[in-house]
């Protein structure tokens, strides 16, 4: 089972939705003076507020960017990418990278969760891929592979190589990834964002330990959920 073991010290907005969330304060405080003072009766104000009141509110929640920072050792540390619930733990033939077994590990994001999404482990960045395709929902197998998503291979401290792929839902229509080749990553940095439900997937070396199961709770940059073998 995943262990969380730091804290999450501060909440923010994170910059992909300020824009999007200003604009809609500025419409929803502009339409609400305009009706405020256009009707007698305060029905259609009030109707306006909880009509676009409650999916603001999900808006922000959707964006918020919590700042944590893991506070244990990171040597062959494999933690979860993203908020969400675990969907897939399973070994898969992975034939566009490593043409061998794998171990696969799939996080899915609801529309409630964070979808910020943090570099899984510490390493070097090795190639970063953007492929289109289609938008199924996120949590069905085929999505893996035939919807819209970005592939950031990394190669680990140990030398193992990790594939952390970033996937488009049935609602999700942006992927933004920062991951660029080349550069060092570390567990704490943010990977990328994804815009509206989506899911991470995990591809793990296959004598890596597994520490999650189908169904569990994950959270971003705390839950560990495998460990690399340490080379002796």
């Amino acid at each position: 089972m995943g262990k969380r073991i730091k804290k999450i010290k501060d909440i923010r907005i994170h910059h992909e939705g300020i824009d999007l969330l200003i604009t809609w304060s500025a419409a929803i405080a502009l339409l609400g003076i305009i009706l405020w003072y256009s009707f007698d009766c305060k029905g259609p104000f009030y109707f306006f507020l909880i009509f676009l009141g409650i999916p603001y509110c999900i808006a922000v929640n959707f964006f918020r960017c919590p700042l944590r920072k893991f506070e244990n050792d990171t040597e062959g540390v494999v933690v979860a990418p993203a908020d969400g619930k675990v969907v897939v733990v399973e070994e898969v033939y992975e034939d566009k990278y490593f043409h061998e077994q794998r171990k696969m590990v799939s996080i899915f994001m609801s529309l409630f969760n964070v979808h910020a999404n943090w570099f899984p482990c510490d390493g070097v960045v090795m190639d970063v891929r953007h492929k289109d395709g289609n938008f199924h929902k996120a949590w069905l197998p085929k999505a893996s592979e035939e919807n819209e998503h970005a592939d950031v291979l990394i190669v680990a401290d140990n030398g193992q190589k990790i594939l952390c792929r970033q996937v488009a839902g049935a609602v999700a229509r942006r992927i933004v990834t920062y991951a660029r080749p080349d550069n060092y990553c570390s567990i704490d940095e943010h990977l990328g964002f994804i815009k509206f439900g989506s899911r991470v997937d995990i591809y793990l070396p296959m004598d890596a330990e597994v520490n999650v199961n189908i169904g569990e709770s994950t959270t971003g940059n705390v839950t560990v959920i495998g460990h690399l073998k340490t080379n002796d």
